[in-house]
């Protein structure tokens, strides 16, 4: 077995049917399984499974992990992989038909890190090719990546003590890059990553950037180096911004949500709305830390 795609996922079985569909199309990939971790569902995820199983060619193998954790959900579908590489993607993506080949072909010298570029659409129906914005610098995004799998167990694995959203994977992948391996971005390698137009709500996304602030001080923690403050936001310099951000956050929200204004200035509202929680929480925890 040449690879082990890792899909984690949950309560997403629409989104999950529609990826599987995408990796039944896959043209000139090396033999490939395909693991999908039940992350606690309770909607219709075995029964997509179950149904993929009769209807493509690739073996599928389902596992269920009850707690609300991806570290551990992708750290079973790891110890239960039989590929030589292990790649991951999201639940709510879309494979081109050259996205396992492109991979497979990445790995041409050494031990490698496959970042490919993840593409940002609203619909099934919007399949653009990448251009150079879509190109990124990141260690390791699980939603995009091709490891060996001798690299992922050498190193442990993801780290279950980030129990919440964020920063898990950019922490396995220093991890990684510390161990000896190097980090390749490979155009061909290309994916589309499904986003509705106002699916995440604003508490959701709110609720993210709690989450992300509050396992950002749990990466400083661990790894306290120069380029993981820089990464996280953990330096002088942004968390000076907290004191100034904590009061123009109600106004923030006003604007974000005032449908008499803009959809211009109500994105930037938002966005200037999720920077401030994440870097007010992340000040206040890593003070409440100290």
């Amino acid at each position: 077995m040449r690879i082990s795609v890792i899909i984690a996922t949950k309560d997403r079985a629409e989104y999950l049917d529609r990826a599987l569909e995408s990796l039944g199309k896959q043209i000139g990939a090396p033999s490939f399984e395909v693991v999908v971790v039940d992350n606690g569902s309770t909607d219709a995820t075995p029964q997509v499974v179950e149904r993929a199983r009769t209807q493509h060619a690739f073996e599928v193998v389902y596992v269920f992990e009850e707690r609300p954790n991806r570290g551990a959900a992708r750290n079973r579908g790891i110890a239960v992989a039989n590929g030589y590489l292990v790649a991951f993607c999201d639940d709510d993506v879309y494979a081109p038909p050259g996205w396992l080949a492109a991979h497979d072909a990445a790995h041409d010298s050494g031990k490698l890190i496959v970042n490919g570029p993840i593409l940002n659409v609203p619909s099934y129906h919007e399949r653009p090719k990448p251009v150079l914005a879509n190109y990124s610098r990141a260690a390791l995004c699980t939603c995009n990546v091709s490891i060996p799998k001798a690299a992922l167990r050498g190193v442990g694995g993801f780290d279950e003590q980030f129990h919440l959203y964020g920063w898990e994977d950019t922490e396995l992948g220093v991890r990684l890059r510390r161990a000896g391996l190097r980090s390749k971005f490979a155009w061909d390698a290309y994916i589309w990553h499904i986003k509705p137009a106002g699916e995440a709500t604003l508490e959701s996304e709110m609720r993210k950037a709690l989450e992300k602030a509050r396992m950002a001080v749990r990466f400083v923690q661990k790894d306290p180096s120069l380029r993981v403050r820089t990464a996280t936001g953990a330096h002088p310099a942004n968390l000076l911004r907290a004191k100034v951000l904590e009061p123009l956050l109600p106004f923030y929200a006003g604007a974000a949500t005032d449908a008499r204004l803009p959809a211009s200035v109500r994105a930037l509202a938002r966005s200037q709305l999720l920077d401030g929680i994440y870097t007010v929480e992340l000040a206040r925890a890593l003070h409440s830390q100290a």
